[in-house]
């Protein structure tokens, strides 16, 4: 019999030593479930060459070609990438459908003595279940962290978390600090993946206990928020952070080190700021960047460009919100003031129970 998926939290507690995602290495790429392994029982260019003949020749001689390639690929993974494996290893494997591929994978493995299982439904029962999760209701209550550009709020939901604090880093998911100059080394996921990675944080969370977000757009570079969670963004309390302007430039010339001493990537995104503001505004920001005045640059970015639009964003919200101030951002103020925030969200949720 095989494994059927009835929620995205249940994966962590079946206490399967291994997943396997028996797919080809494209659909392993685009997403998988999280934390599963890929051994690929047919190549994409194998996977081709069996749909082709499905198509052109004849429904048995795609069988019988894939079959062998099946196991062919199959010996070489337990000459090789299972090895190691001792007789209690207890894998869990999965393909498209949960059908032929995984099927033929599991009862290899089972032949050998492994308790090996799979997924009844496969990939497409797991993505059913992203799906339903990223777009239904959150189970707890939700205080968004706001905040100008600069003020800290992605590394004080880090130390929020670290405080026992709940929170949802949907920047860490997202791979991508959210603006112009976010991008992070390694490239962002794809959407699916996304999903996945949020799906498994929003099955884990206490309803008892408040949840920390930080105040984004609707699309963090390019994934996008999924419906359910941007509906209970948009309607939460909010916890809004008041930071002088040069404690927020110090901070962000620390915070995008690596945008920084990159001087082509940092002349290129600020040349892609261009149809937003004039020539002359546009040069002097490329002066300061050539002379390397951070902090300069970064606060004359804030007036003139993040600033207004945060003003502008919050004008047309209502709601409940309260104001924490800080004037440093320094690293060691960030612990405290990290714990002042986890108790205010935790007054706001009972203040309006």
């Amino acid at each position: 019999m095989a494994l059927e998926l009835t929620s995205v939290g249940q994966l962590a507690v079946l206490g399967f030593d291994t997943i396997i995602d028996v797919r080809s290495p494209s659909e392993y790429a685009e997403d998988h479930v999280p934390g599963a392994i890929n051994l690929p029982v047919l190549a994409d260019d194998e996977r081709a060459r069996v749909g082709t003949m499905y198509k052109q020749v004849s429904s048995f001689d795609a069988r019988r070609l894939g079959a062998a390639l099946v196991a062919r690929n199959a010996a070489h993974h337990l000459e090789e990438a299972l090895a190691d494996k001792g007789g209690a290893w207890r894998p869990l494997v999965y393909c498209w459908r949960g059908g032929q591929r995984s099927g033929a994978f599991t009862t290899v493995l089972q032949q050998v003595g492994w308790r090996a299982e799979r997924i009844d439904g496969g990939y497409k029962s797991w993505r059913r279940l992203v799906v339903d999760q990223v777009n239904g209701p959150v189970a707890a209550p939700v205080v968004m962290l706001d905040g100008n550009t600069g003020s800290a709020k992605t590394d004080l939901l880090i130390e929020a978390a670290r405080a026992g604090a709940q929170v949802i880093d949907l920047e860490g998911l997202a791979n991508h600090r959210g603006s112009l100059f976010g991008a992070m080394p390694g490239g962002q996921p794809s959407q699916k993946a996304f999903e996945g990675r949020l799906a498994r944080v929003l099955a884990a969370l206490d309803p008892t206990r408040p949840v920390l977000i930080e105040a984004e757009s609707s699309r963090i570079g390019e994934v996008v928020v999924p419906r359910g969670l941007w509906a209970a963004m948009c309607a939460a309390p909010r916890l809004r952070l008041a930071v002088p302007l040069s404690a927020r430039a110090a901070y962000l010339a620390r915070a995008y080190r690596d945008v920084v001493e990159d001087a082509p990537r940092l002349a290129d995104t600020i040349s892609r700021l261009r149809r937003l503001h004039g020539a002359e505004v546009i040069d002097r920001w490329q002066q300061m960047a050539a002379l390397g005045e951070v902090e300069a640059l970064a606060a004359d970015l804030m007036q003139a460009h993040y600033d207004p639009r945060y003003e502008k964003s919050r004008a047309r919200r209502a709601g409940d919100e309260i104001v924490l101030e800080t004037e440093s951002l320094a690293i060691e103020a960030l612990p405290a003031m990290a714990t002042k925030i986890w108790t205010a969200a935790q007054s706001l949720v009972q203040g309006r129970g």
